[in-house]
């Protein structure tokens, strides 16, 4: 379930009709039929689609024009005055710098409307709610999520169990603890220390099973790769318990898995409901794209790198052979090639 989920974690260029319709759970929140990527295609007209995840911004005329951003790569939106070829000069535009792979883009979009805020009021509390929201979607060490031994529920979370007795086997004599199962996550936290816990989402959970230990059987909780792959134990006694509880999370975990809760919320009057007005529709061109060899080129359209006004000084490659221009700091010939490779 959560090792597919990519809309909110990357930066794609030009991908394919299919991965631009929402996944489970993804909602649009809004959408603006005349905004210009000012620094890809400026000049041409486009839709932004704010989802939950990630805002979408595709070309009107060629729908394969188009970028997915996922508000986990964003770094800062800021507003600015850009030159627009479709406004015929300067307007007033929104800066949005990312972060994806040691690699930095920046994307510009202009609200082809003049006098209108919309663009940067949606796209703004959008992604403030996402960044007040992760513990939805993340995996969380020690945290405040736990006050006089009550959970501290999300706004849309509900508890479905709290199961005392449970031993936490991270460490040689174990802890001793309190677990909570939720719609939306598992919770663990020792009793003699309520900081030292554990909030495990299901978003981030790769397995749930049963397995001996050399504590006896445990509550075997294995977690993604993304959120650090790690593997939690916990013991409860007496056995019917353990299988009873491990059936319990494993069924909340499929149904979350097929509508999960990312726990953006967003309210405006004009959200949109139906989806089915927002899909678009594969179109049928008379050439061929090339969709992999091509992608080195659309990236660097994107590159945030405003400092550079001539190139920089030839140096010898020994990786290639060849004498190249120097590279910036933090940046390698191998990370290069992975990049493009994307």
């Amino acid at each position: 379930m959560a090792s597919d989920l990519w809309e909110d974690r990357e930066v794609r260029f030009d991908i394919p009709v299919l991965s631009m319709q929402l996944r489970p759970g993804e909602k649009i929140i809004d959408r603006l039929d005349a905004i210009e990527d000012t620094k890809g295609n400026n000049g041409d007209r486009g839709r932004l689609i704010v989802s939950n995840l990630r805002i979408i911004w595709h070309c009107i005329s060629m729908p394969r024009v188009n970028l997915s951003i996922g508000y986990n790569t964003v770094v800062n939106i800021t507003t600015k005055t850009a030159q627009s070829k479709a406004r015929g000069g300067g307007a007033d535009a929104m800066f949005v710098l990312t972060k994806f792979k040691n690699t930095r883009f920046e994307f510009i979009f202009t609200n082809l409307i003049s006098g209108s805020p919309r663009l940067f009021t949606s796209v703004i509390a959008v992604h403030r709610a996402y960044e007040t929201s992760k513990l939805y979607r993340d995996l969380k060490l020690r945290g405040a999520i736990v006050n006089n031994k009550a959970l501290n529920l999300l706004p849309q979370e509900q508890v479905y169990d709290k199961i005392v007795g449970v031993w936490n086997l991270s460490s040689d004599q174990g802890n001793l603890g309190t677990f909570f199962v939720s719609n939306v996550r598992v919770v663990w936290h020792a009793n003699l220390n309520e900081s030292f816990n554990v909030s495990i989402p299901y978003l981030q959970i790769k397995s749930v099973k049963v397995r001996d230990s050399k504590f006896g059987q445990a509550l075997v909780i294995e977690t993604t790769q993304s959120s650090g792959g790690y593997v939690l134990g916990f013991r409860l006694d007496p056995p019917e318990k353990l299988q009873e509880t491990a059936k319990q999370i494993q069924s909340l975990y499929k149904v979350y898995g097929k509508c999960p809760i990312f726990g953006v919320v967003f309210e405006m009057e004009d959200y949109v409901e139906d989806a089915e007005e927002l899909t678009i529709e594969p179109t049928q061109d008379d050439i061929e794209i090339d969709t992999v060899d091509g992608q080195g080129d659309v990236m660097a359209a994107y590159f945030a790198d405003g400092s550079k006004n001539k190139d920089s000084e030839p140096v010898f490659c020994p990786e290639l052979g060849l004498a190249i221009e120097k590279l910036k700091d933090g940046f390698t010939i191998q990370g290069l090639w992975e990049v493009i490779d994307q």
